[in-house]
């Protein structure tokens, strides 16, 4: 099997890039020690390279460079497109493919077309954690299915917030252990895993070791 190529996060973190951000506006429904619960949601959350999963399409790349230059208004043209280049680069541990220069180029002509006024489209989050709250993967699992699992209703939303807890927690995406964690039937997992969540749990298993 080949070596999975560890990315290298703290490129960012030495330049100082913003690749994360907690709500700004949406007022959470609770707040707790360990972080935030928005009853309807909130899409005011990034929270980019959270898991191992890699950038796997032309598309999921673009969105995120949209969002580093919107957490990054300071960066000029040149040093936004810097960091595009190192996340662009497959030995930089991002992505899982190669970008031909035709197709970056047009990429990031893209991007810079895109109104920053406006926030990026993000998936709605019910639950987040503050950075540093002392809580191992396992924990955070066990909120999310107490919190989200004694809801009404399980929504395809809750299942990929727990599909990203289950993959911080290095155990591969199964029907069961989604079930088990919402504390619902496999049959509502079904009916809540559409086409693009049936790739992105794929996609997350791929990502382990």
């Amino acid at each position: 099997m080949k070596e999975e190529i560890e990315r290298d996060i703290e490129y960012l973190n030495r330049n100082k890039i913003v690749y994360r951000l907690a709500p700004w506006t949406d007022i959470p429904s609770k707040v707790y020690k360990w972080g935030m619960y928005f009853e309807d949601g909130t899409h005011q959350c990034y929270e980019l390279f959270r898991t191992k999963a890699k950038i796997r399409s032309y598309k999921s790349f673009k969105w995120h460079l949209i969002v580093l230059l919107y957490l990054n208004p300071q960066l000029s043209q040149d040093e936004f497109v810097e960091v595009a280049q190192h996340v662009r680069n497959k030995s930089s541990g991002f992505v899982a493919f190669k970008t031909p220069d035709g197709i970056f180029d047009t990429i990031i002509y893209d991007v810079f077309c895109v109104d920053m006024e406006i926030a990026p489209t993000n998936s709605r989050r019910k639950i987040i954690f503050n950075d540093g709250c002392g809580l191992n993967v396992g924990e955070k699992l066990s909120i999310v299915g107490s919190i989200i699992g004694r809801s009404r209703k399980v929504t395809e939303q809750d299942v990929y917030e727990t599909m990203l807890y289950l993959n911080d927690l290095g155990n591969k995406i199964t029907i069961s252990k989604l079930a088990e964690a919402l504390k619902c039937t496999a049959r509502t997992i079904h009916r809540n895993m559409g086409y693009d969540l049936k790739k992105e749990k794929i996609s997350l298993n791929n990502s382990l070791k």
